[in-house]
């Protein structure tokens, strides 16, 4: 178990660790309103993580290779979501008590997952190389390897939204908020955009 494990973190450290439309969401929440607030989304995000893995693990990722369409679709809105979170950055007022700087939700985060069709092939790939047809205790496997790629995604996105925290924390007063809502909803747009076009 040990050897798997330690393969698998180094199979998901440069998909966590780099640049991606979890780390960009989560480096702007922290940027525009501090790490504390980006728990409840991080909360969403990395439960609905472990559900749609587990999910994966039993057999979905058979289903979902089915039908292309429905990566398609979830493609579409996940990139539509993500704009409209963008568009409430790119609105906020001039401080921090701006009441139209929306904070991330638990719901904003679970539908981040939910809704990026590339998290779903990731998963479905890092099951096909580290569950083992014949393995004796599928379920257990499953939720062993489940609970390492979410506590990994989580370490990862929280380093992104400490890192966007100290980034931006000279930026958090009336003078210099505004700028910091553009730049945080340009990165969401651009996340939007990454998940739309690729």
């Amino acid at each position: 178990m040990l050897e798997l494990t330690v393969a698998l973190v180094l199979f998901l450290f440069p998909l966590a660790y780099s640049p991606g439309p979890g780390n960009m969401f989560f480096a702007a929440i922290g940027g525009r309103f501090g790490v504390r607030a980006s728990v409840p989304a991080s909360a969403g995000y990395h439960l609905a993580t472990f559900v749609v893995t587990v999910a994966v693990g039993v057999g979905f990722a058979a289903v979902a290779r089915v039908s292309s369409e429905v990566f398609e679709i979830m493609r579409y809105l996940g990139s539509a979501y993500v704009f409209w979170l963008a568009a409430t950055f790119l609105r906020a007022g001039a401080t921090a008590d701006d009441r139209t700087a929306r904070r991330a939700t638990m719901v904003d985060g679970a539908v981040l997952l939910l809704l990026n069709p590339k998290a779903y092939l990731i998963i479905a790939l890092m099951f096909t190389q580290f569950l083992p047809v014949d393995a004796t205790s599928r379920v257990g496997l499953v939720l062993w390897i489940t609970t390492v790629f979410t506590l990994n995604n989580l370490v990862a996105f929280t380093v992104w939204t400490i890192a966007g925290d100290l980034l931006t924390r000279r930026f958090r007063n009336e003078r210099s908020a505004r700028p910091l809502n553009i730049a945080s909803g340009l990165m969401l747009a651009a996340v939007a955009l990454w998940i739309l076009l690729r």
